[in-house]
């Protein structure tokens, strides 16, 4: 596991396990948070907080770790019971790799729309 990779799963299980603490080390002072689906921007205290006010109990994987200029990209999933999501995340990290910003994609997990199915245009992922 390189060091983006480690860093990415290291987010994700403070994400998950909503702990304040070790989640706000992970950012800069002045880090912006965005979640472009809701149409949010948060400070990394309030993201902290609007992450770990989050009902339920989750469960996180990294699946994918990119680097890109100035961070990395990465895809994780989080469930619970009766709910899966998807996140592109995209990180821009300083030198010492705190977060700076970090622009968030979400998508519900879900069955094939039936208009598709009945397509018989694409296969299953897994």
């Amino acid at each position: 596991m390189n060091e983006l990779e480690a860093l990415a799963q290291r987010f994700c299980e403070a994400v998950v396990r909503q702990q304040e603490e070790p989640l706000l080390a992970f950012f800069a002072p002045e880090a912006q948070v965005r979640w472009h689906c809701s149409n949010e921007r948060f400070t990394a205290q309030d993201y902290v907080r609007a992450n770990c006010a989050y009902p339920g109990r989750w469960k996180g994987e990294v699946e994918r770790v990119d680097p890109i200029p100035g961070g990395m990209a990465a895809v994780m999933r989080v469930w619970m019971d009766g709910a899966s999501f998807h996140t592109a995340s995209f990180f821009q990290l300083t030198p010492e790799g705190k977060i700076v910003s970090l622009d968030e994609y979400f998508g519900d997990d879900g069955e094939t729309p039936e208009w598709r199915r009945k397509m018989g245009v694409a296969q299953p992922i897994r």
